[in-house]
C-alpha cells in the first residue's frame, strides 16, 4: 500500500459517506425512512438490488471459487431470472396494493399476527447473522493481508455504514448504493483487463480459456443427477430458484429496495433488470478467478495463499518440513510454465495437443497434493488454523501484482461491496423490528416521530450486534457459501409461508403456524443429519424442501384438522 492506494481508498469511501449522509438528511416521518416516500426510479432499484445481493463476499469469495473449482458456481444462479419474473407478477402488486412498509406485514393482513411474528423473527435471526459476515468477511482478509487488528477492522466497517443509514435510511441506502456499485464494476472490469494484460505477450485470450479448459476450470454446466453435487444445473434451476424466490420475495432486505420504488411498474423494471444482468455480472466474476488461475500458471504461486498460516509455520517446529514442500512447488510451477508456453505455442498453430494436455492435468494433480501436505502439516502446527484459502486467493493477487492506485481502488471495491450489503441489512433489520416488532405490540398509540425515533434506535442496536457478531465469527470452507447457507436454512419456510398466502386462499392461519413451525424444526434437523454431519445432500435443496413441506403440511392440516372451521381474518385476497 502505497500513498497514493491510501488516498484513492480513503477519498473513495469518505466521498461515499458523505454523500449518502448529506443528500438524505432529514427524514420527517418512518414512511420517509423506511419508503424513501416512495421516490425511487426504477434503475436506481435495479442497482440497489444488486448492489444488495453483491457484498464483499461475492468479490473476495468467488473469484476464489472458480479459482480452485472452476465456473461450476455460476449454475447456482440459473434460477434466479425465473424468480424474478415470479416476483414481478405476484409479489410485487400484492405488496404495493396492501400498502405495506415490510413483507412481513402483509402475512397479518393474510394471516395473523403469530405468522407475521414467526416470519419477522425467522428472518431476523438469519439476516442478523448474515449482515455481520458481510463486515466480517472483508475484514478478516484486510486484516490478514495488511496487517491490521481484526476487531478494529469491524468497527470501522461497521461504525461507516451505521453513520449514513442511520441518518438517512432507505434513502441513504438506495443513493450511496449507485457509486457503490459504479465503483464496485468499473474496479473489477480493470483487474480482469489487467490480467490479461499481464498474460504472456503471445498468449491470445482464446488460448487462456484453453489451459482453463485443459485443468477442468470451464465446466460450466452439469447435468448430474447426484444430490450430494452442490452445483448442477438442476440444483440451481430448482434449489436455487427457491432460494432467489424466497431472498428477493420475502426477505426485507431487497424488499425494502423494491418497495420505495415510485410506482409497480418501477420496482418491476428494477427487478427485470436485476434478472437480466445478475447472471452475466456472476459469470464475469468467476470468469476473473479462472484469470487468476492462468496468470498463475505462468507467475509463482504461494504454498497457502493466507499469509497468517505462514507466520504460524515459521513459529513451529514443522518449518523445515513446510520449506521442502516450497521448494517441490517452486520447481513443479517452473515446469507448469515451461508445459503451458509450449501449449500456448500449439494453440497458435491451430493444434490442441492431447499429450501437453495430460501434462498440464498431471500438473495441476501434483500441485494439489502439495497444497494438501502443507494444509496438514498448518493443522499440526496450529489446529485453529483456517487451511482452507480460498478466500484469499483474489486479494493476493491484489496485493502483489496490481499497480500503485489501483490497490486502494479495489480495496475500496471491497468495502463498498461490504458497506452496501451491511446497510441494506441494517435498514431491513432496522424497518423490520420497528413495524413488525416493536409499533405492532405498543398497547398505546405513538406519534410518527417516536416510530421514526424507534427505528433510529434499531439501525443503531443492529449496527452493534453486527459488528459483535464479525469480531466473534470464524471462518467456514467458504464465506460465499457459508451466507447462502445461513439463508437457505431458513428461507425455505419463509418463502412457503408466503406462497400458501398468495395463491391457496383456503388455508387459514392456524394450520398455516404450526405447519411453518414443524418445517423449520425438520429443515433443522435435514441440516444436521445430511449436510453438516455427512454432506449428503447439497444445501440448495433445503431452500425447496422447506418451501415444499411448509405447503404440503399447511394443506394437509387444513384439510384433516382445521376444515369447515373459521378464520378470524379475512383473507386479503378474497377482499381484493
Amino acid at each position: 500500500m502505497q500513498l497514493f492506494d491510501w488516498i484513492v481508498l480513503i477519498v473513495t469511501l469518505l466521498f461515499i459517506v458523505g454523500y449518502g449522509s448529506w443528500k438524505t438528511k432529514g427524514s420527517k416521518n418512518v414512511e420517509d425512512f423506511i419508503l424513501g416516500n416512495n421516490e425511487t426510479p426504477w434503475y436506481t432499484v435495479g442497482l440497489s438490488v444488486m448492489a444488495t445481493q453483491a457484498s464483499a463476499i461475492t468479490f473476495l469469495s468467488t473469484p476464489g471459487q472458480a479459482y480452485h473449482d472452476g465456473m461450476g458456481f455460476v449454475q447456482f444462479y440459473f434460477g434466479l431470472p425465473i424468480a424474478m419474473i415470479v416476483i414481478c407478477l405476484t409479489f410485487i402488486p400484492l405488496y404495493h396494493k396492501s400498502k405495506v412498509f415490510t413483507a412481513y406485514e402483509f402475512l397479518e393482513k393474510r394471516f395473523d399476527i403469530k405468522t407475521r411474528s414467526l416470519a419477522a423473527i425467522l428472518f431476523l435471526v438469519q439476516r442478523g447473522l448474515g449482515t455481520g459476515l458481510t463486515i466480517y468477511a472483508p475484514a478478516i482478509i484486510l486484516s490478514a493481508l495488511l496487517g491490521w487488528n481484526l476487531t478494529i477492522m469491524n468497527i470501522i466497517i461497521g461504525l461507516l455504514v451505521i453513520i449514513y443509514t442511520f441518518s438517512g435510511g432507505t434513502k441513504a441506502v438506495n443513493v450511496t448504493q449507485k457509486q457503490q456499485m459504479f465503483v464496485i464494476m468499473s474496479g473489477m472490469f480493470i483487474t480482469f483487463f489487467l490480467i490479461l494484460h499481464y498474460l504472456p505477450n503471445d498468449m491470445t485470450f482464446t488460448s487462456a480459456l484453453h489451459i482453463a479448459g485443459a485443468n477442468d476450470k470451464m465446466n460450466i454446466v452439469d447435468f448430474s443427477f447426484d444430490p450430494e453435487e452442490k452445483y448442477t444445473f438442476w440444483s440451481g434451476i430448482t434449489g436455487g430458484f427457491f432460494l432467489a424466490l424466497a431472498y428477493f420475495g420475502t426477505d426485507q432486505s431487497q424488499v425494502g429496495r423494491y418497495l420505495s420504488g415510485k410506482s409497480v411498474k418501477e420496482s418491476q423494471m428494477g427487478l427485470i433488470m436485476n434478472g437480466l444482468l445478475k447472471v452475466p455480472m456472476q459469470f464475469f466474476i468467476l470468469l476473473t478467478g479462472v484469470m487468476v488461475f492462468v496468470f498463475f500458471q505462468f507467475n509463482p504461486v504461494p504454498l497457502n495463499f493466507n499469509p497468517n498460516n505462514k507466520i504460524v509455520i515459521e513459529k513451529s517446529a514443522y518449518k523445515e518440513e513446510y520449506a521442502v514442500l516450497e521448494k517441490k512447488l517452486v520447481k513443479l510451477s517452473e515446469d507448469k510454465k515451461v508445459i503451458n508456453l509450449l501449449y500456448i505455442d500449439q494453440l497458435n498453430q491451430d493444434f490442441d495437443n492431447p499429450i501437453l494436455r495430460k501434462e498440464l492435468v498431471a500438473l495441476s494433480n501434483k500441485e494439489k497434493d502439495l497444497r494438501d501436505k502443507a494444509k496438514d502439516i498448518i493443522s499440526k502446527a496450529d489446529s485453529t488454523s483456517e487451511t482452507n484459502d480460498k478466500d484469499y486467493v483474489f486479494f493476493h493477487f491484489i496485493m502483489h501484482y496490481l499497480p500503485r492506485g489501483l490497490i486502494g481502488l479495489l480495496l475500496a471495491v471491497i468495502l463498498s461491496a461490504a458497506m452496501s450489503s451491511t446497510a441494506s441489512g441494517l435498514n431491513a433489520l432496522a424497518s423490520t423490528t420497528a413495524i413488525d416488532i416493536y409499533k405492532r405490540n405498543l398497547k398505546t398509540e405513538k406519534s410518527e416521530k417516536h416510530y421514526l425515533n424507534a427505528t433510529k434506535f434499531f439501525t443503531l442496536f443492529w449496527g452493534i450486534i453486527a459488528i459483535l457478531f464479525a469480531c466473534i465469527g470464524t471462518l467456514f470452507e467458504n464465506l460465499i457459501q457459508l451466507v447462502n447457507i445461513i439463508g437457505s436454512i431458513f428461507y425455505g419456510t419463509v418463502l412457503g409461508i408466503f406462497l400458501v398466502g398468495f395463491y391457496l386462499k383456503r388455508v387459514q392461519a392456524k394450520p398455516m403456524f404450526y405447519s411453518a413451525i414443524i418445517s423449520q424444526l425438520t429443515i433443522f434437523v435435514i441440516f444436521y443429519s445430511m449436510i453438516y454431519s455427512q454432506e449428503k445432500l447439497g444445501y440448495l435443496w433445503l431452500n425447496f424442501i422447506g418451501a415444499m413441506l411448509t405447503i404440503v403440511l399447511a394443506l394437509l392440516m387444513q384439510v384433516l384438522f382445521f376444515r369447515g372451521k373459521s378464520d378470524d381474518n379475512e383473507m386479503i385476497l378474497n377482499k381484493e
